[in-house]
């Protein structure tokens, strides 16, 4: 027996721990209210070090972002990190163009259904995976009209009444 203890090997799952690396740094919830999502992928990002460093204190917007293919690379508009305040001379512009990073294989399907299908890139989320690297999660997605809208709005709200019917006991 060594000194892990003898119930380590029953219960693999006990002693996994939340890993620090990874944490969530931006969320576009109005993009599944706005898109049917009908796909996602995850992609790299290229940033500066003191875009880096703002996000490590979480401080960044990609509500009002899209992605678009220009010139065969595939680029973050408008997505917003916020200023490091230590990095005076050095910093960075806050809504410049970012360069995303995905394989030439997605690339072409990622044109294709741009450019032929009428989808459109939609980031979803800006997070620090386990190896703490910036990932920016890309939904491919649809535009909904506004009858889809209100469809979505009231199956969210069934879904709601229908578990507080289920948690009364009704």
């Amino acid at each position: 027996m060594d000194s892990r203890g003898e119930n380590d090997y029953l219960h693999p799952m006990a002693q996994a721990k939340k890993d620090p690396n990874s944490k969530l740094i931006a969320d576009n919830r109005r993009a599944r209210f706005d898109y049917a999502i009908e796909d996602d992928l995850e992609c790299g990002i290229m940033l500066q070090g003191s875009e880096v460093k703002s996000l490590r204190s979480q401080s960044a917007n990609i509500a009002d972002s899209y992605a678009s293919v220009e010139d065969g690379e595939l680029w973050l508009i408008n997505g917003y990190i916020a200023p490091y305040a230590q990095a005076k001379t050095w910093g960075h512009e806050e809504r410049r163009k970012r360069k995303l990073l995905v394989s030439r294989k997605e690339l072409a399907r990622l044109w294709k259904e741009t450019q032929r299908q009428g989808m459109t890139l939609v980031p979803l989320s800006l997070y620090f995976n386990e190896r703490g690297m910036v990932k920016l999660k890309l939904g491919i997605a649809k535009g909904k009209k506004a009858h889809d809208k209100r469809e979505t709005s009231a199956k969210r709200d069934w879904g709601r009444e229908k578990q507080r019917l289920l948690k009364r006991g009704e």
